[in-house]
């Protein structure tokens, strides 16, 4: 008898504790299951839009280049010492203090402008680009620009150019590189695209840019035998 009395109370505890638990999952909102396809949507809706990003800006980069570009051939002839292409660091910084900007990576960016006849055109390479005698100078350091079809990868004069898209308003250093490497494809896609690179040798151009100087992990003088602009407004004359 006493055993029974005992087997029914731990049956009522039992059917009281099993009672309380359901009502407590019940007030609980239910699981869902995701699946890793969905999973993967929601993941790269924060994911960051390189072509998004750029495509709210890129009005403001030109914009900015047109805006603050110094003749070319200034540069240059502040750049080159004499007929030598050799220049200190000391004075290379003086330049860009003047003309340009030095980035994060202490390199030196300059916004330029000018105009020139195409003397040379190289098209064996995917990274194609044109030489200029450039109006206004005829000093050591040769000029060309970017014609396509492709970029180099690590070409990155407009983005840091402008002053303005900077490498602490990034998450990580992955999503700074892909907007230098959209700002290239748009410079191919409304820039370079119609350009006629079988007829350019002999032309007249003129041409707003930007181009990039890296001294980083040279020691001693830079020598700046040539500067390659990768242009953001380019005109073909006759």
């Amino acid at each position: 008898m006493q055993h029974r009395t005992k087997s029914k109370r731990f049956l009522i505890l039992f059917l009281a504790f099993a009672l309380m638990l359901t009502s407590a999952i019940a007030g609980c909102k239910p699981y869902t299951i995701v699946t890793v396809a969905e999973a993967t949507r929601v993941a790269a809706g924060n994911a960051f839009d390189a072509e998004s990003f750029v495509a709210a800006r890129w009005g403001d980069v030109t914009a900015t280049i047109l805006e603050k570009a110094v003749d070319l051939s200034t540069v240059l002839t502040a750049l080159a010492n004499g007929s030598t292409t050799s220049v200190s660091k000391e004075a290379l910084q003086s330049v860009a203090d003047q003309y340009g900007l030095t980035t994060e990576g202490n390199a030196q960016v300059f916004m330029v402008k000018g105009q020139g006849t195409v003397s040379e055109v190289n098209t064996e390479k995917s990274t194609g680009w044109m030489t200029l005698q450039l109006d206004g100078y005829d000093g050591p350091i040769a000029v060309k620009l970017f014609i396509g079809t492709r970029i180099p990868s690590d070409e990155t004069s407009i983005r840091d150019g402008v002053g303005f898209i900077k490498f602490g308003d990034f998450r990580e250093q992955t999503e700074y590189g892909k907007v230098g490497r959209e700002l290239n494809r748009r410079v191919l896609d409304e820039v370079l695209a119609k350009l006629d690179r079988d007829n350019l040798q002999g032309k007249s151009i003129s041409f707003y840019g930007a181009f990039t100087v890296r001294t980083q992990n040279i020691p001693g003088d830079i020598n700046i035998a040539e500067v390659i602009v990768t242009p953001v407004q380019l005109e073909v004359g006759g």
